[in-house]
Parts: C-alpha cells; structure tokens; sequence
C-alpha cells in the first residue's frame, strides 16, 4: 500500500508498505482517508522533535473509516467515520490509574513513537476511535489537534471574565484560543506573523493581538492589562526563546502553560517565580473524554473548523505540504492530506 516515510529530517518519501494483518480482539482495521500535519509533524522533519526516532512514518490527526473489526469490538462497526485518539497508554501504570492516560509511563503515539497513519490502512485498538455520523472527515482529522487546546485550557483551570495570553497563532495556539474564548476569557494573541495575526482576528474573533515581532511583548501585555498583565499565559510556540521569555509575562500569582514543546533547556530565575508565585503547568496531549465533547461541539455547531484547512495535497504530494508548513511566508494555517 501506498505509504509516506519520513527516513531523516528533510526527507521525506513515498513508498509501498506491506498491508496490515486482519483486525485481532479488540482491534480495528481502518482505511485513513485525512491526516491533518501539525506543528509535531514539521519538528520532526526539520529533526527537532523529542523523543523521537527515524526512520518513521507520521501521522496521528487521523479522520478514518472503519473496514473491519475484531472479536469482542461493539463500540465501532464497519463503515463509521471515526477520529482517532492516537495515545497509545498502558492502563497500568499510576498515571493511567490515576485517570492521566497522556502521561502513561510507556505512552506511545502513533506517528511519533510508532509508526503512524501515513498510509493507507493501518490497525488500531477500538477503543481509540470515535465515531460521529454527522461530521466530515475534515472535521474528524482536526478533533486531535483541538484536543490538546481544551486539555491546555482545563489544566489551567481559567473561569470566565480572565485575561488570558496565548503566544504562538500556529494550529495548537488556534486551539487554545478557541477554547479559552468558549470559557468567557479575554483572549490576547502573540505572534510574529501579521498573516496569523490577521486570520486569529477575522476568523476566531480574537480582537486583541501582539506582533512579537515589530512590538516588545512585556510591555503591550501591562499596557493592554492596565498593568495586572494577563493571569494565565500559554505558550504554544515550541521556542525556547520564547519560552524562556514567559515567564516574565503572567500577573503575580498567575499560571503559565507550556503547550509547546523544545529539545532545549528552559530556564528562569527562582526568585522572581517565588516573588509572583507563579504556577507552572506542562499540558500535554490531550485526555479520552476530550475526543467526544470536542465532536458533540462541533456537530453542536459551536466550533467552527471552516477556516482552518488552508493547504491540501493527495498522499504522494505530501512533501510540499511539509516544504509549505516550514516557511510562514506561504500562510499555512493547517495543511491537510487526502488519502
């Protein structure tokens, strides 16, 4: 079957794979028809991602129909539409016990650890699919991505009426916007790109936005907030340039989120966290609960994904998707792949 593997950074090629075997118990064989690339995907092909190996196929913002099952699956049946939780978690262990499955102490996804839905047909557990009747498989293959943005929301725990930063307008800080907005917070958006800036304002209906760029963050943040500056700040940068620089951006006694993730050290000075008793928060991924609300909000109609998919391409051109996604300049939002 047709397949995409990427063998190092930059490169990135196509090929045939074997198929995969009949669906065993509890398993499921699906036919992925849209795999959305992200933020993730691109580290890895530029040779930046963490816990990570090559070479790999990627791939794990998956809208997929299901071909088969196997013995004791009830929860999924030939021909549903499903998005696909790709967090592969153990069940065991304490952080699974304690109802943290993202943070499994053997968690593999799927495109990053594993070899992921590059391809045409691949099995996963059942118990990872989530099937609607109403959505499109565009919709499905976003439901991942605006998982981590509720997930990131949740772990900050903002209530309504909150001034809240997010710095980075790329697909995860769009789902973090997203989410902060549904929980009645005033939405700052920090970016170096006007485009982004541009699109969070006329799409998301974020009023309020920092070009990092042209602007000094710091103090744009205390101007916007009458000098409180903002209570919860998310990163969803992945820079450690940028990261670093947080820290210097919540109000005292406010939250900072790192959504983001680097291969680099991030540091800050312990005095000025013990002065403004700031909490520090890593979100990552997103937990089994997030896959059905998020898919009841959109069919509810209270998310809009229309604007996200800016670039498309079947399998074979994915590379220049990938080329595309590496420089700002061509205005991806969210590039997706058709199978």
């Amino acid at each position: 079957m047709h397949t995409l593997v990427l063998e190092a950074p930059g490169r990135l090629v196509a090929t045939t794979t074997a198929e995969p075997s009949s669906p065993g118990p509890g398993e499921a064989l699906v036919r992925v028809r849209r795999i959305g690339i992200c933020g993730t995907d691109l580290h890895a092909y530029r040779g930046r991602q963490p816990f990570f190996a090559y070479p790999r196929i990627l791939g794990h913002e998956l809208g997929v129909e299901v071909l088969a099952v196997g013995t004791g699956v009830t929860q999924v049946q030939p021909g549903d539409r499903c998005a696909v939780e790709p967090y592969l978690n153990c069940g065991g262990c304490i952080a699974c016990r304690r109802g943290k499955p993202n943070c499994c102490r053997s968690l593999q996804v799927l495109g990053v650890h594993v070899d992921g839905g590059h391809r045409e047909r691949i099995l996963v557990p059942a118990s990872k699919l989530h099937g609607s009747r109403r959505l499109t498989l565009d919709q499905l293959a976003l439901v991942e991505t605006l998982g981590i943005g509720a997930h990131a929301v949740s772990r900050a725990g903002i209530e309504a009426g909150e001034t809240v930063a997010v710095l980075g307008a790329g697909p995860i800080g769009l789902a973090v916007m997203q989410f902060a907005l549904a929980a009645g917070t005033r939405v700052i958006a920090v970016d170096v790109s006007p485009a982004r800036l541009e699109f969070v304002r006329t799409q998301l209906g974020v009023d309020t936005t920092v070009n990092a760029a042209t602007e000094d963050v710091g103090t744009r943040l205390a101007g916007l907030t009458d000098g409180d500056l903002p209570t919860a700040v998310f990163d969803a940068t992945g820079s450690a340039l940028s990261m670093n620089a947080a820290f210097a951006h919540p109000a005292p006694g406010g939250r900072l989120i790192f959504v983001g993730i680097t291969r680099e050290n991030v540091t800050f000075s312990d005095p000025e966290l013990h002065r403004r008793e700031l909490a520090v928060l890593a979100s990552r991924n997103a937990l089994p609960g997030d896959f059905p609300r998020i898919i009841g909000l959109i069919e509810a109609g209270r998310i809009n994904t229309t604007p996200w998919i800016t670039h498309r391409a079947a399998l074979g051109e994915a590379p220049g998707l990938f080329e595309a996604g590496t420089r700002p300049e061509t205005g991806v939002i969210k590039a997706m792949i058709e199978v």
